[in-house]
């Protein structure tokens, strides 16, 4: 062999350039299977397996089949021996959102794309894809149905021993409406966007406009008479809006959403104040469950207390016999209003006291001045001041749960006072007044129950089962923010969070899977 033959058996390896010998036969590829994604396969599912026994979706389905949903095929057109196209059953359509509200899924599009792959819509369907106009309708059309089923799965909930009614706990929520606060306008440029809306429907027929399909020209003036309608409404709640303002000029500054006309500003839990609605939950405190449900415009709390109890009665066919409040709700009126239905209230009262105190700083009375300094003579039914000085009975004014008696100094005496300064800086007048508030003796029964220790504890409770509602809500259904716009249709949303909420306590404490129930037999 020749040294140019014997070299080229030898090639440089590394970076000491050693000589390696080749070997005389080819290294074998390795055989992989290929990624072949252009093609369609047939295969056969089994789809009663697509989910596990335990799946919460067969829950759903099982405590769904148990309730009378016989009014809801009333609605429906199609009938057998008729041409046209089967109607989906309700039950699979109460199923669907339910297991979606309970995923944090509150998207008809979102769902429809589901059904395409994730396995625990494909089980409750049986593999058929629904439309998501048929979801969307299905959800907001059937108002006084969805109130009916409410109440059907707090009928089986009591039956099973979750629900009690001696002690529910009630809170209110704010939750954002579907609107930016961007959106609120003042009436000259709602008008102005109503006329322009207006104008552009009256177009919709103009031939000299660029062509269009038949379908797209449709879209766009529905997409009009809905923008119109909105703004409508609009000018409509600016007027409600404008019935609630004390003067003039809040009256013209006042403001409506153009997006959602029906969504009102509200202070939100982090301190800011957002475009929103009032979400009213009452809960019983057995096991958690939901008894009442209501959705209102009002930003404050102090009138939802009594309408919860007939929401409760609505739906449980009773009172509860004891209603546990925070102090946005405990007001004279409202302990009034509990005792003359009934209902034993505990709830937080303001300490007066503090407040008139505080009241009086502002004022920039000293503290010397204060009320309670005051000393009362009965006989004469005077009060005496520290100066010395008389106030006489100058009437009383009844307010709910309380009636208060105001006394006055002589404007002659108050004049020449060396210490006026410092009891009445800031009147007016500059004669000195006070107010005695005497409690309707219900109040005063209230307010001395509360001291009790037993009432103490009872309102302790308030916390952990009132609260936690609104948290799981909002936390694991992620309904921080409504997806539909108007009060009736964020009414029936709060409807199915609450109902998937009752729901989902069933499945944790009542259900046993069938693995589980085969065992125990």
């Amino acid at each position: 062999m020749s040294d140019k033959e014997t070299s080229a058996l030898f090639e440089v390896s590394g970076h000491n350039k050693h000589l390696t010998p080749q070997t005389s036969q080819t290294t074998p590829r390795p055989r992989m299977k290929r990624v072949e994604r252009n093609q369609m396969i047939l295969r056969a599912v089994n789809v009663e397996k697509l989910i596990k026994d335990d799946h919460p979706a067969r829950a759903i389905w099982e405590f769904v089949g148990r309730l009378d949903l016989n009014p809801f095929s009333e609605t429906i057109q199609a009938v057998e021996g008729v041409a046209g196209r089967s109607a989906t059953d309700p039950k699979v359509l109460i199923c669907v959102w339910i297991y979606a509200y309970s995923q944090g899924i509150g998207s008809a599009r979102e769902i429809e794309r589901l059904f395409e792959y994730h396995p625990a819509f494909q089980w409750l369907t049986g593999m058929d894809t629904i439309n998501h106009h048929t979801l969307s309708d299905f959800r907001i059309h059937h108002k006084k149905l969805l109130d009916e089923l409410f109440a059907q799965v707090l009928g089986l909930l009591s039956a099973e021993g979750l629900i009690t009614l001696e002690r529910v706990m009630h809170d209110g929520t704010k939750i954002r409406a579907s609107a930016g606060a961007d959106s609120f306008r003042r009436e000259e440029k709602i008008r102005a966007h109503l006329k322009m809306a207006t104008e552009h429907i009256q177009t919709m027929d103009d031939p000299t406009a660029p062509p269009s399909t038949e379908r797209v020209k449709k879209a766009r003036e529905r997409a009009l008479r809905k923008k119109k309608d909105r703004l409508e409404l609009a000018l409509k709640e600016l007027e409600k809006i404008r019935s609630h303002k004390a003067n003039k000029e809040a009256r013209e500054q006042a403001r409506v959403s153009q997006t959602d006309p029906e969504a009102r500003i509200m202070k939100q839990a982090n301190g800011g104040y957002g475009p929103s609605y009032n979400v009213q939950i009452s809960t019983d405190r057995a096991q958690g469950i939901i008894v009442g449900v209501e959705t209102t415009q009002d930003g404050t709390d102090v009138n939802q207390l009594v309408p919860a109890i007939e929401t409760i009665e609505n739906n449980m066919g009773e009172k509860p016999k004891q209603m546990v409040a925070d102090g946005g709700f405990t007001t004279r009126e409202n302990i009034l209003g509990m005792n003359k239905m009934g209902v034993d209230f505990f709830g937080s009262m303001q300490n007066s006291t503090g407040t008139r105190q505080a009241l009086f700083k502002r004022h920039g009375t000293a503290f010397d001045f204060y009320a309670d300094k005051f000393s009362h003579h009965p006989e004469s039914n005077t009060y005496t001041c520290p100066a010395g000085k008389v106030l006489t009975y100058q009437g009383k004014q009844e307010r709910p749960g309380a009636i208060e008696h105001r006394y006055q100094a002589q404007r002659s005496d108050c004049s020449v006072c060396t210490f006026q300064d410092q009891c009445c800086p800031r009147s007016k007048a500059k004669r000195r007044m006070i107010t005695i508030v005497k409690n309707n003796p219900v109040v005063e029964a209230f307010i001395s129950k509360m001291e009790t220790p037993e009432a103490k504890e009872i309102y302790r409770e308030r916390g952990p089962t009132s609260e936690f509602p609104n948290a799981w809500i909002k936390e694991k259904m992620g309904l921080r923010q409504f997806r539909l716009r108007g009060l009736s249709k964020v009414k029936m949303e709060s409807v199915w969070a609450c109902l998937t909420y009752n729901i989902k306590q069933w499945i944790r404490l009542k259900w046993k899977p069938p693995c589980e129930s085969l065992a125990i037999a």
